[in-house]
């Protein structure tokens, strides 16, 4: 088999999940997952993560593999989904990627050399114990901002890898990790983008829909349920749409109206950011969501020149 990897991409609540299914189960693909969000355990309504019967249909990856309470880092989900990769093509099929975070589109498709500054153990242990320690994510972070503001803006918190490597970097040569060469790597494997839209306001509607979907799921119930469990509301998965609105309202801070209308305001922003991000990718074929041949044109595109192999 080709060894190209398919992508379907797009905004949320465009209709990734329903057409990857279909072209799952009619051209032996196993999906993995492409979203930041779904990879977490217990958070199910709010993530619109697939449901068990969708996942009986086709096996997915890359779904509850992190505990809420931890911190998952781009680099973290790149190694991860690649291994999935290699596994679903020693078995003989295709990996499907389905999801909207570009960032790790981003990273499969144009993955970046750290640096040509050869590892040092002994700094790392040093540095990861650090990250360990009550805080010691935000005293990383701090500590790099101090020697390299730029790298520092450009890295969250939560992605201790790299933070870790850059401050092995300066700690190791004394020049930034901003200021050393950057190489862009060979990627592991070829990706075909499809990527999913439809007319804004449609899918404005369609978003809206989706969170009253999920509050009558019981999303107020989950977001309580890993806050009573001690999942703390500074959680990098709590920063996640549809959690974040809702811990005010769970404090006693806010009504569930006001709640629920940043929620609607919060995911309509992040539709838009998402269809931005995807227009700055190379090699995307566009396809209208709402076309009565959508599937087609995305079978037809992701087959292409593949009866001549």
């Amino acid at each position: 088999m080709d060894k190209t990897c398919w992508v379907i991409a797009g905004p949320t609540a465009s209709g990734k999940t329903a057409l990857s299914i279909r072209l799952a189960q009619e051209h032996g693909c196993e999906i993995i997952c492409m979203d930041s969000m779904q990879l977490y355990r217990r958070m199910d309504i709010g993530t619109a993560k697939p449901t068990p019967a969708e996942r009986a249909a086709v096996p997915h990856h890359m779904v509850d593999v992190a505990e809420p309470t931890e911190a998952f880092s781009v680099a973290r989900y790149q190694e991860m989904a690649e291994a999935c990769v290699r596994d679903i093509q020693a078995r003989g099929k295709r990996a499907l990627f389905v999801g909207g975070t570009g960032l790790y589109l981003r990273a499969l498709r144009h993955p970046m050399a750290m640096g040509d500054v050869a590892a040092d153990e002994g700094i790392r242990a040093e540095l990861q114990a650090l990250s360990e320690q009550p805080g010691g994510r935000e005293k990383l972070h701090a500590m790099l901002a101090h020697v390299d503001a730029e790298t520092a803006a450009r890295l969250p918190v939560g992605d201790v890898r790299r933070v870790i490597r850059a401050l092995e970097v300066w700690r190791l040569t004394g020049i930034p990790f901003s200021r050393q060469p950057q190489r862009e790597q060979t990627p592991a494997f070829r990706y075909r983008v499809a990527s999913l839209n439809m007319d804004r306001a449609k899918l404005y509607e369609r978003v809206e829909r989706r969170v009253d979907a999920m509050l009558r799921e019981g999303l107020v119930e989950e977001v309580r349920g890993l806050l009573d469990s001690g999942v703390p509301p500074e959680a990098q998965a709590m920063k996640g749409l549809g959690y974040k609105e809702l811990v005010p309202y769970l404090r006693g801070e806010c009504s569930l109206e006001a709640a629920v209308d940043e929620m609607k305001k919060g995911t309509r922003h992040y539709a838009k950011r998402q269809l931005t991000w995807m227009r700055r990718e190379e090699d995307v074929r566009w396809l209208d969501s709402l076309s009565p041949n959508a599937y087609d044109e995305l079978e037809a595109y992701m087959t292409k020149g593949e009866e001549s192999q």
